[in-house]
């Protein structure tokens, strides 16, 4: 019997041990750029606006440039844009993942368990 054995892996930055910036939380970046809107971009993820809003803050606070900018609503509602420093993050590590993916592809055409 042939078992097919395959090499996986999850891909996030850490800051000092903690996690900053991932899978979860490029898609969170990326549906407040489609949308304007940390709201909605939470209810589009199936989360909180609260989580969301503290992820947002988590990477605003830990990375070297804030990647979201929001105003409160108000009469016109609020919104939220994802900075140029944010899309350059997003493009940087969808790279890096997509390399870190390939590789892990790679290396299971060689395990022998």
């Amino acid at each position: 019997m042939s078992v097919k054995f395959k090499y996986n892996g999850t891909l996030w930055i850490e800051i000092e041990g903690e996690p900053v910036f991932g899978p979860g939380r490029v898609e969170l970046l990326e549906r407040i750029q489609q949308t304007g809107s940390i709201r909605q971009a939470a209810i589009q993820m199936g989360m909180s606006y609260r989580q969301a809003w503290q992820m947002v803050e988590h990477m605003n606070s830990h990375l070297s440039h804030p990647v979201v900018i929001s105003q409160r609503g108000g009469k016109g509602g609020g919104n939220a844009e994802v900075t140029q420093k944010g899309m350059d993050a997003i493009k940087q590590f969808k790279a890096f993942h997509l390399r870190f993916h390939q590789l892990l592809a790679e290396q299971s055409k060689d395990i022998s368990l």
